[in-house]
């Protein structure tokens, strides 16, 4: 099956149209220019025949000189040019004090000499030594540009190799765990996926190509490595934007649609369990309660969150308003050891103003940014780890002035969450090359022993994953994707004692496979 490369997200699709009508009025305008240009052409050649530059023309007649015949370009002593029977007539009506029309050097029939070329130009001599000049400097430049590059990847190294000798240092020893290639699968049109340990099934949203951008989940089983039939979706549904399996081990899995949908399937029957229709935006964002797995939050376009209780059916236990109406891309139900009381329920969101804060106590609830990451850039992607009880959030730069297909300059930070719901930036931060359009997907990976996680994240420069170790952000390991096409979705889970990380791209799912010390 072949690869869709279409636009299935509302966002994208915009960008898409605003582009198409910014060169639909410029491809009309270049018709109208040329259209213009065509008449003046026919007004043109009624009197001369064909339309040139002013350097081409007889300064006699106004006209254009020729290759041959009467009116050839012909030269005088002093250089100017004229059609011959042009100057021919001219020196002729002056025998006794011929001159030239431009200059008046004196000059008579015998010094008219003719010229033969396919075409004569005027060539601005200071001109082309201005731009001989901006050559040079641009290759200088570049040359330069060159030597930063190798620079920055040499002080990076060795700003990666200062972070392993410190965490050696604090901890006796290097980050141990690492990761090989295990296999891949091929897949069409992959977007977005999780992965239940427990049961060691994987499911795929895919967008099918030729379809209308009908989406459909894909169930596999891990364990064996067979790909199950696909769970088609009502044609309402539309794009998919978030997926997360159920962590409590009953085989539901919960997905958002730009249709303005939330709903909730049983990976053992296929069937939709639950579906919330209507909602006041479309959800970008899902997650799961930790400790109550009749509790569903999603994080909506507008900036709402809203909280669900799969035994109210009719729809959301609360509907909360953000402190910003730009949309959740990411949000994450904060660990009970990190609640300050047991009745209320703490929640993480992230858009692109920071990240944001929610408490909930029934269908009551407030939201506040999180102040350590207010005026830090564009907040792009977040991970939160619910054992260590940290988050990594990524930003880009407000301001970018070399933007390329390689990304924009950003960085990764970590935070830690306190008991009294607070939090602290950690004094590791790390730069990095970003999504320069879309919201990347982040994960990090938890060994389940203190200290010992890594954060995954895509290199758009260098189309690599990297995992880092989220305290000192030192590079523990770097995979590069086994396709062109950049990273969709990245996913880690634990089976059976050994590591699974995932990472999808549209033509394929590859997998790592953890290798303990």
């Amino acid at each position: 099956m072949e690869v869709s490369f279409e636009p299935e997200e509302e966002e994208e699709r915009q960008t898409r149209q605003y582009i198409d009508v910014a060169d639909s009025s410029r491809v009309s305008q270049n018709e109208s220019e040329n259209q213009r240009g065509s008449s003046e052409s026919v007004c043109s050649s009624s009197s001369s025949g064909l339309q040139e530059d002013k350097e081409s023309l007889c300064s006699i007649c106004m006209e254009v000189w020729t290759n041959g015949g009467e009116h050839q370009v012909s030269c005088l002593p002093c250089g100017h040019l004229y059609g011959f029977s042009c100057i021919n007539k001219w020196l002729q009506h002056r025998p006794s004090s011929g001159k030239c029309p431009q200059c008046n050097r004196a000059c008579s029939l015998k010094d008219v000499v003719k010229i033969y070329g396919s075409k004569v130009a005027a060539v601005d001599d200071q001109a082309q030594k201005r731009i001989a000049l901006l050559e040079e400097k641009t290759a200088s430049l570049s040359n330069k540009e060159a030597q930063w590059r190798e620079m920055e990847a040499e002080l990076r190294l060795e700003l990666n190799n200062l972070k392993k000798k410190i965490y050696q240092e604090r901890h006796g020893h290097e980050p141990s765990y690492s990761f090989k290639h295990k296999e891949e699968v091929l897949v069409n049109g992959g977007r977005i996926f999780d992965i239940d340990g427990g049961r060691q099934i994987l499911l795929l949203a895919r967008r099918l190509s030729g379809s209308g951008g009908t989406f459909v989940l894909t169930q596999m089983n891990l364990h064996s490595g067979e790909i199950e039939d696909d769970i088609l979706l009502p044609s309402t549904s539309r794009a998919i934007k978030d997926l997360r399996l159920s962590p409590h081990n009953n085989g539901l899995a919960v997905f958002g649609t730009l249709g303005k949908k939330l709903s909730v399937i049983s990976l053992d029957s296929h069937n939709t369990v639950l579906s919330y229709d209507h909602l006041p935006a479309a959800p970008w964002s899902c997650s799961w309660d930790l400790n109550n797995c009749h509790h569903v939050y999603a994080g909506l376009q507008n900036g709402m969150v809203l909280v669900f209780d799969m035994r109210q059916t009719t729809g959301p236990l609360a509907s909360l308003a953000g402190v910003t109406s730009n949309p959740v891309h990411s949000i994450h139900h904060l660990s009970a050891n990190s609640t300050p009381t047991s009745d209320v329920r703490a929640l993480l969101s992230a858009s692109s103003t920071g990240l944001c804060q929610w408490n909930i106590s029934g269908s009551e609830g407030w939201s506040t940014l999180v102040s350590v990451t207010r005026n830090l850039g564009i907040c792009i992607a977040s991970s939160y780890c619910p054992r260590s009880n940290h988050v990594v959030a990524s930003y880009k730069r407000r301001v970018e002035s070399s933007e390329d297909s390689n990304g924009v300059e950003g960085f990764h930070v970590c935070l830690k969450r306190r008991g009294d719901g607070s939090y602290t930036q950690k004094q590791s931060s790390t730069q990095a090359r970003v999504d320069s359009i879309g919201f990347p997907r982040t994960a990090i990976i938890d060994f389940g022993e203190e200290r010992t996680q890594l954060f995954a994240s895509y290199e758009e420069s260098t189309r690599e994953l990297i995992l880092q170790d989220p305290w000192s952000f030192a590079v523990s390991q770097r995979f590069a994707l086994s396709s062109h096409l950049p990273l969709q979705d990245v996913k880690y889970a634990n089976l059976n004692g050994s590591g699974l990380l995932g990472l999808l791209t549209d033509d394929r799912l590859q997998f790592l496979r953890s290798e303990s010390p």
